[in-house]
């Protein structure tokens, strides 16, 4: 695990927040697979689905932003957990 992982939760909130619609805040903190998975929805899908997945990394950004960073780190970093 990455010692510095705390250092990515505010990246991570204000990208998921700011450019939730193109996966950036899941490839800050390293999960390329759910990433592409964001990015592949909003341009295959031509945009018509990039403000659904926005609302998702929106949220998704605010969760970060309001967890400690003890949280961040046991929930994201260690626990890996990919959504929400």
């Amino acid at each position: 695990m990455d010692p510095n992982f705390k250092d990515k939760k505010i990246p991570a909130g204000v990208c998921g927040i700011l450019l939730g619609g193109l996966g950036v805040h899941k490839f800050i903190l390293g999960y390329t697979k759910e990433g592409l998975i964001m990015l592949l929805v909003s341009v295959l899908s031509l945009g018509i689905l990039v403000g659904i997945v926005h609302l998702i990394g929106l949220v998704e950004g605010i969760i970060y932003l309001t967890k400690s960073d003890e949280d961040f780190v046991r929930i994201y970093g260690e626990g890996k957990k990919g959504w929400f």
